[in-house]
């Protein structure tokens, strides 16, 4: 079984509880959420596409915070996309789709947002290459920063590792040569930090806020911030 497959079978088994495993009230990407709805209202946004959309949870948060915006969410697990239609989203604004490979013409959308989502992908630039592509004015990241995982040495052995260009290195000798972990808690992921991403979406949208969604340990949003929201706009 593949990287994809496993991951896959593991929101099979965990779909009925995956709310109860990851959703927190105020949790960091309900607080990304509520930044982004903010700007989205200020910007008179018409359309949202979240991609890795679960059970639909950012869609049913926007849909309270920006009524007459038109949601729509990519999932490509069917069994995360059933709990979001018995929740009552329809089967239009919650769809079968790859995040690798958006089905949407280019700039489809206003804005193109994902929570959580790119962890769990081994090439997250591509398909922050298809948020790009679709979105008209922006784009929201909500994710986790590898640079802030662990004690205060490991963080700063870190940041030389990276600095220093052999992060992939370090991260095939810590994996095995794997390049993933796995916890029963999150299924596969991988290393990643929204840092990872930062040029790739500034070369699109200049027009940066960076925020940290969880207490910081530090005085350094890179090194100590565990998750960040990222949003871009053209300005």
């Amino acid at each position: 079984m593949n990287d994809t497959a496993r991951q896959r079978a593991y929101y099979e088994r965990t779909a009925e509880h995956y709310e109860a495993m990851h959703v927190r009230p105020d949790d960091e990407h309900g607080r990304a959420l509520a930044r982004f709805a903010d700007l989205a209202r200020r910007m008179e946004a018409v359309s949202v596409l979240d991609v890795g959309a679960g059970t639909g949870r950012a869609l049913q948060l926007l849909g309270a915070a920006l009524p007459g915006v038109k949601l729509v969410g990519v999932e490509p697990s069917a069994a995360l996309r059933s709990v979001g239609h018995s929740k009552g989203i329809s089967e239009d604004a919650l769809i079968h789709g790859s995040g690798e490979a958006l089905p949407f013409e280019d700039g489809a959308f206003d804005f193109v947002i994902e929570t959580g989502m790119l962890h769990h992908v081994p090439e997250p630039a591509k398909v922050v290459a298809e948020m790009l592509r679709v979105a008209r004015r922006g784009v929201m990241i909500s994710d986790s920063n590898k640079f802030a995982q662990g004690a205060k040495w490991l963080r700063l052995v870190k940041a030389l590792v990276d600095r220093l260009g052999l992060w992939p290195v370090f991260i095939w000798l810590q994996t095995r040569g794997k390049m993933a972990k796995w916890s029963e808690g999150d299924g596969l992921f991988y290393s990643y930090s929204v840092f990872d991403n930062l040029n790739q979406v500034r070369a699109r949208f200049p027009e940066i806020d960076l925020v940290a969604t969880v207490p910081m340990t530090g005085p350094s949003l890179r090194r100590d911030a565990g998750h960040i929201c990222l949003i871009a706009t053209s300005g």
